[in-house]
């Protein structure tokens, strides 16, 4: 029994006390970089700061809950949280509803709080395709494209294309290893090439931040300031960093430094050691779900967890690879570090569900 119990807690506590780290150094460095912007817009340096440990006090219990809930049951909640979350995708788009920040309409305030729709749009996607393909079925290409081309192109016009791709590549990769037909990606390549040519041209903003992508240093002060921005962060961390506290980019210079931006922050008071630090802990965690991937009892958790698998993958991905060079700024935020609290909520969801499914392995 001891044997069994220590080999557990061996391959999945990490589940539990990585993300615990991640979300304790991010409401460091949330309090390192937006103390100036907070005293300036709220008169309260710790104004983020204390919303964020909010937000992680909240997420902790939402994972007790989840972790407790079976999650075989999320089969029959699937189709609700679908519907909710298309009503809310579309109710954010409304003037006067959704509010507008930065060019964006994404967030419905409520007044103590602010909801982003997209988040919990990664979470039903996930929940509601695993469902779905759990029982195998013929011809269900046309109606799952239908459906994630309705889905995508609703974030589109919120605009948040960095969203819409990952909710479009989670929903391919669940439908792969659902057992789709090869013939079907053919299509699914073919269309979305020609969709994101007609995007970029139909959308300057778009076409402003290839631009900036492929050619860093074409407007320093306008399109691509914020990518240069990055860069100096990064660079002037150096191995070892400037150290804790001494960040420059921080004043007002480097835009999104809480949110989007905060592994710049990272990179440039702790360095180079400071980042491959942080990114062998994210190693380590999504090694740990495709352990658990390996393990799971049953069809429907399988599809679940491979979800999971791509939702922390791809966001974590996607914007490293956006601060270094390697892919255009989506506006991605880094799971655990990054402010915000819709995005951590389903993040610490996700892990409960991980934890519900973890208690059926045989070890």
């Amino acid at each position: 029994m001891f044997k069994k119990l220590f080999i557990r807690n061996k391959f999945f506590l990490p589940l539990i006390t990585i993300p615990l780290i991640l979300s304790l150094v991010g409401l460091v460095f949330i309090f390192e970089a937006s103390a100036v912007n907070s005293a300036r817009q709220f008169s309260d340096s710790l104004h983020y700061l204390k919303s964020q440990a909010v937000w992680i006090f909240l997420g902790l219990i939402i994972m007790t809950i989840f972790s407790f809930l079976d999650y075989k049951k999320l089969y029959f909640l699937s189709f609700i949280s679908l519907i909710f979350t298309i009503v809310l995708l579309v109710v954010v788009l409304i003037p006067g509803v959704g509010s507008k920040i930065g060019g964006a309409r994404r967030w419905i305030d409520f007044g103590f709080f602010s909801l982003q729709p997209t988040e919990l749009a990664k979470f039903s996607v996930i929940i509601y395709l695993s469902s779905w393909f759990s029982v195998k079925e013929k011809k269900r290409f046309l109606p799952f494209i239908t459906l994630i081309s309705f889905l995508v192109f609703l974030i589109i016009l919120q605009p948040d294309m960095g969203t819409a791709i990952i909710i479009f590549l989670i929903s391919l990769i669940i439908y792969y290893f659902s057992g789709a037909n090869f013939m079907d990606f053919v299509y699914i390549f073919g269309g979305s090439v020609i969709s994101i040519y007609f995007l970029i041209k139909l959308s300057p903003y778009r076409f402003n931040r290839l631009l900036a992508f492929l050619n860093p240093s074409i407007d320093p002060l306008g399109i691509s300031y914020h990518i240069n921005q990055i860069f100096i962060s990064l660079s002037s961390g150096g191995f070892f960093g400037r150290g804790f506290g001494a960040s420059r980019q921080k004043y007002l210079f480097l835009p999104e430094a809480h949110t989007d931006s905060i592994y710049a922050i990272i990179g440039e008071e702790y360095g180079f050691i400071g980042g491959l630090i942080l990114i062998s802990l994210y190693f380590i965690f999504v090694y740990k779900i495709y352990h658990l991937i390996r393990l799971v009892p049953d069809r429907l958790s399988r599809l679940i967890v491979i979800g999971i698998f791509a939702f922390f993958n791809l966001q974590f991905i996607i914007n490293l690879a956006g601060m270094t060079g390697l892919f255009p700024i989506v506006g991605v935020p880094i799971p655990f570090l990054s402010y915000g609290g819709s995005n951590l909520l389903i993040s610490f969801a996700l892990i409960g569900i991980m934890l519900n499914i973890e208690r059926r392995v045989k070890v």
